[in-house]
């Protein structure tokens, strides 16, 4: 019995289902249906314009692209697994109302750079989405900066009492880090932007094709030359999923610090009601569940990071069916990253600083230790080595003693054991965190006046990338609408290479 699959010409027989049950990847494929679609467009206004199928031909197939996109469009759209993948269940659709006239849209094209043509676009989208998260959530991180420039706390090294800060400082330093990430985002969409389109099985083809018109089209920025390299790279993947590691890994990193500054023993933040969950058993549980969560998740897209570096290790070039399985590792750790930066962002906009404990944390356990070296260092001519041993002998000696700095008259007598003499009214400022927080004010230091300095030069940096996700989502759209005008005016009657010159003709 000869096989009825759009492939099987060769093949005396049927697909066994359990090899179909395994290999369609419609699940998986239905999210780039419209893609699929639009990129099916954009190959027959190029056949047609270049006068490999004829104006007949290509109003046929267009005119079953156009009902399938308004299926798709109404939700009414049919996939059959029979046909294993969407390309071929578009392609049925076609030919099941054109007849031959339908079965010349896949003329010049493969599955294999039809697919990867389908996931770079659908890839795009996804990037600009997140990005789009990412600017969300900097922006309340920058509101929340500058509420709190002056607000006093405690900055940590090891978990222990490190030096004062302002909530405003520590705001921007996640700010920092997610500026980066925007910029990882953004190149990941750089080598995503190429058009392999064209490209063939692998060797590209005989028909006088022209790639830059399906360029256009499709909205990318560049074509993917090589044939061989279009159809069988997938790096563009693995930078996206590279970048989204990172974003989660900072994500974690400020989780990580509200689940332990929202504990009893640290008491510096509480979680609003909305984003904490209590316990089955103890009634008096208030636990961060949420900021939990956040940080636990950070190790599925880790995941799907590795699972697609460690398929495309083993692959030779060429496509091969194991990058069928490219497309849920990027679907899904996409998905998860979306949705922890939208929760993070709530999170962060809810949540309840306790200013008074900050403060008490502040002056407690020598958190101006380096402060006080540092006087010593301008004013006494002393090394900073030196004053580094004196400050520690006097940190040593109070401790024994139960006291801390607040004890100024003996802070003031442990120095002079130690090697120091200052007075109490000379060293009293410098024992403020208020007066050290003030009197950090090197480039990138705590000072309120250099943290709403940053947070200026933030929220420029973030209006520009902000811009750059608007043109380049305006650039997206333009060549959809383009596609989509052509189409409907070949549909109308028009001729292909004057729909497609006055499209030019009118983009410019």
């Amino acid at each position: 019995m000869q096989s009825n699959s759009l492939w099987g010409g060769r093949f005396q027989e049927q697909i066994a289902s359990t090899a179909l049950e395994y290999t369609e990847s419609l699940a998986v494929d239905a999210a780039m249906l419209t893609e699929d679609i639009w990129g099916s467009k954009a190959h027959v206004i190029m056949l047609g314009a270049n006068g490999i199928i004829d104006d007949e031909d290509t109003r046929a197939i267009l005119s079953g692209l156009e009902s399938a996109r308004r299926e798709v469009d109404e939700n009414t759209f049919t996939l059959d697994v029979a046909d294993e993948d969407v390309h071929m269940n578009v392609e049925r659709y076609v030919t099941s109302r054109h007849g031959k006239r339908g079965a010349r849209m896949h003329t010049a094209r493969s599955r294999n750079d039809q697919v990867i043509t389908d996931t770079r676009l659908h890839t795009r989208g996804l990037i600009l989405g997140i990005e789009r998260e990412v600017i969300a959530l900097q922006d309340t991180l920058l509101t929340l900066a500058a509420d709190h420039t002056d607000t006093l706390s405690m900055g940590y090294t090891h978990t222990q009492h490190a030096q004062p800060i302002t909530i405003g400082y520590w705001a921007t330093a996640y700010v920092g880090m997610f500026r980066r990430d925007l910029v990882r985002l953004r190149n990941a969409y750089r080598s995503t932007d190429i058009n392999p389109l064209g490209a063939g099985a692998l060797a590209g083809t005989s028909f006088p094709t022209d790639r830059r018109l399906t360029t256009e089209l499709l909205g990318f920025a560049d074509v993917q030359e090589n044939g061989l390299d279009a159809v069988s790279s997938r790096d563009f993947g693995l930078e996206f999923l590279s970048a989204l590691a990172i974003l989660v890994s900072n994500i974690s990193k400020i989780a990580e610090e509200i689940v332990y500054w929202s504990t009893h023993e640290f008491r510096l933040v509480e979680v609003a009601d909305g984003y904490a969950m209590g316990s089955s058993m103890m009634p008096q549980k208030k636990n961060p569940c949420v900021a939990e969560l956040i940080r636990g998740k950070t190790g599925k897209v880790y995941g799907r990071l590795v699972e697609l570096l460690t398929m495309m290790k083993g692959i030779p070039t060429g496509y091969n069916r194991d990058l069928q399985e490219d497309k849920p590792p990027i679907w899904e750790a996409s998905a998860s990253a979306a949705s922890t930066i939208r929760t993070l962002n709530g999170l962060l906009s809810t949540l309840r600083f306790n200013p008074d404990r900050m403060r008490e944390l502040a002056h407690k356990n020598f958190a101006l230790a380096t402060e006080v070296a540092d006087y010593l260092v301008k004013t006494q001519n002393i090394p900073f080595r030196e004053c580094h041993r004196i400050v520690g002998e006097t940190v040593g000696s109070l401790y024994r003693r139960n006291l801390t700095f607040e004890n100024v008259e003996e802070t003031v007598q442990a120095l002079a054991a130690a090697g120091a003499k200052v007075t109490a009214e000379e060293i009293a400022p410098v024992l403020d965190p208020v007066v050290s927080v003030n009197s950090h004010t090197s480039l990138g230091g705590t000072a309120p006046a250099e943290v709403l300095r940053m947070i200026k030069a933030e929220r420029e940096r973030l209006e520009e990338h902000t811009h750059d996700v608007d043109a380049r989502e305006e650039r997206i759209s333009s060549a959809f609408r383009g596609t989509e005008a052509i189409s409907a005016a070949v549909i109308a009657g028009s001729g292909v290479q004057a729909a497609v010159a006055q499209w030019r003709g009118e983009s410019q």
